[in-house]
């Protein structure tokens, strides 16, 4: 009987099981693919039946073979040589396997088999419906895609010799089961998860950012020794680069959602770095150019938190979103660390030049990894594996960059504002104590400035630590089922009342070591607010991410600019308790606007 020449995708082939003699073997080499998968937890008998009239068009055609039997019955027990999940390289294993067969005579087995299977992450194949090849009629096999599955085969033969040519690589099926050693990995490096590497990248440019940034801070006193700056000259050198800062906040939120954040962020690094490598020149040359400068890498660095705030919205699923932002967050609070504790030791060793060359010269090394790494969406990378992209996209599809901004429609939105007031008052507060914490310990505390510069470390390094254990904890409340909503109200609530109680315990406590930790407390639990208010942006609109952060941030730096000069107006006519006061007021009246007018949910389409 001429019947089916019956082919699939992820199968085992083996010859009809019944044929008559040996010199009617040899006129032909009939093979039959069973199918090696089947539903999770069933076990299946497979007839496949012919008649001397049909002849099935399925893709295995092309090895122009067919069954000259009616009834080839399986019994597969699943067995470690099938474990292995559908591969792009089983063409290649299974083509080696043929060619290396005899062309003369081979022996095949007649192969009783018994299906069973387990979930995996892969995919494998299962014919369609096995109860309807009971009869003798004409039938095809066709396959579908099935859960996943884990295989294992046992399988008894009966030999017979069969002739033929072996396969070119052309008749070997395009998805086929591999059989054989399938322990080949590839390195860790390769493996390691692209939006990760974006993480890790972010970090380290907002590393270096606060490291330029800090620099100043010290270098101040030689230069204004060598170049005789008054205490005033050297507040206007200080404030110009917020000049900068502020003139690209919003514009830099608008480029990197144009744009992409790629290349925002890094026109960002490198402007802001050779701002940073320039500065001695600028300062030799005098005053007006110094000023210039200093605004210049403001400049820069004003589009570094839009740009990365784009970037990360379209690399970072919701569920990894707390614990991404912390992490880069966190690259900031360490680059002050990194910059207060390195620069002494450069102005001491080589002039106070040397923090400015040292500094800014790194960036250039970052961008050299930015450029060959980085890409502004998971769609625009070439390496990217499909189930990362599928993760990353959580059963949504990029969106195309913007190409205007919908202000109005940005402006009418309440949790919109409750950004940009949030902002507003968790900076005030932020500000006051990192601006003004060496004169606290200073003066109230009657350390000396080696004491107080050490203890201004302390700080950074906690809201680093408590950054990313508030990041953990909000990622993991998502994955609980717990509302984005309110892990976010949670968070940034943690963010606002945690200062507020450890401000008012300050001017309450007797002791230095306990005012130390209350300020210590203060920013742990400030750092919060990465998980809360610093997130949300990505939350309520993720494409316009960027615009969002700039300006929210705005009204952050506006805060940081007004409290740092209202704080010494305050400390003119009153005390610290006063200026505590007014930072727990504004703590409070964020509270209030965050729960009742913020959310998790996108209103920005």
């Amino acid at each position: 009987m001429q019947g089916c020449g019956v082919t699939g995708r992820g199968g085992v082939v083996v010859p009809s099981p019944t044929r008559p003699t040996l010199p009617q073997a040899k006129r032909r080499s009939p093979w039959l693919l069973i199918p090696t998968t089947a539903s999770y937890g069933k076990q299946h008998e497979m007839k496949y039946v012919t008649s001397p009239q049909s002849k099935c068009n399925l893709p295995g055609e092309r090895f122009g073979r067919h069954v000259t039997r009616s009834t080839a019955k399986a019994t597969l027990e699943m067995s470690g040589q099938f474990q292995q999940p559908v591969s792009e390289s089983s063409r290649d294993y299974l083509t080696r396997a043929f060619h290396s067969a005899s062309t003369k005579r081979r022996v095949l087995s007649r192969v009783e088999c018994f299906l069973s299977s387990d979930p995996i992450n892969s995919g494998w194949l299962k014919p369609r419906r096995w109860e309807n090849f009971t009869s003798l009629e004409s039938a095809c096999v066709q396959p579908e895609y099935k859960i996943p599955i884990r295989t294992r085969a046992d399988c008894k033969a009966e030999q017979y010799e069969i002739t033929g040519s072996p396969l070119s690589p052309s008749d070997v099926p395009s998805e086929a089961v591999r059989i054989g050693d399938t322990n080949e990995t590839s390195p860790w490096w390769q493996e390691f998860p692209k939006r990760w590497t974006i993480v890790l990248l972010c970090f380290f440019a907002f590393l270096l950012c606060n490291m330029d940034r800090v620099n100043m801070s010290i270098a101040i006193l030689p230069m204004s020794s060598e170049f005789g700056w008054n205490p005033a000259t050297v507040g206007l050198i200080q404030s110009s680069f917020f000049w900068g800062y502020l003139l690209t906040q919003i514009l830099g939120g608008i480029w990197a959602d144009r744009f992409g954040g790629k290349v925002v962020l890094g026109f960002g690094v490198v402007w802001w770095s050779l701002a940073t490598i320039l500065t001695p020149l600028a300062a030799k040359i005098g005053l007006p150019c110094l000023l210039t400068m200093r605004a210049f890498m403001g400049i820069g660095e004003g589009v570094a938190m839009p740009a990365m705030n784009n970037i990360l919205s379209k690399w970072i699923p919701v569920s990894e979103r707390s614990r991404s932002l912390a992490l880069v967050y966190s690259g900031m609070y360490l680059g002050s660390v990194t910059g207060l504790a390195l620069s002494p030791l450069l102005i001491s060793k080589f002039g106070w030049p040397s923090v400015f060359y040292a500094f800014g010269s790194i960036g250039s090394v970052w961008f050299a990894l930015w450029q060959s790494k980085a890409h502004s969406s998971p769609d625009d990378d070439p390496e990217i594996s499909k189930a990362e992209k599928r993760h990353i996209l959580g059963g949504g599809t990029f969106k195309e960059p913007v190409t205007s901004i919908p202000w109005r429609l940005i402006l009418s939105k309440a949790p919109v504002w409750a950004l940009i007031i949030s902002h507003f008052c968790h900076n005030w507060g932020t500000f006051i104590l990192l601006t003004w914490m060496p004169t606290y310990y200073n003066q109230v505390l009657k350390f000396n400035l080696t004491e107080s510069g050490l203890l201004c470390v302390l700080p950074w390094l906690t809201m680093a630590v408590f950054a990313n254990i508030g990041g953990w904890i909000a990622d993991t409340l998502v994955q609980r089922g717990v509302s984005i909503t309110n892990v976010r109200k949670i968070m940034q609530s943690i963010g606002f009342l945690g200062p507020a109680l450890f401000l008012t315990l300050l001017s309450k406590v007797q002791t230095p070591a306990m005012a130390v930790l209350c300020m210590a407390c203060s920013q742990g639990s400030d750092a919060f607010s990465q998980s809360g208010l610093y997130s949300n942006h990505q939350d309520i609109g993720p494409r316009y991410a960027g615009v969002l952060l700039g300006l929210s941030n705005t009204a952050g730096v506006l805060a940081g600019v007004f409290g740092t000069a209202a704080t010494g107006y305050i400390l003119q006519k009153g005390s610290w308790d006063s200026v505590f006061k007014v930072a727990v007021v504004l703590y409070i009246i964020g509270t209030v606007v965050w729960n009742v007018f913020s959310t998790g949910e996108k209103v920005l389409e």
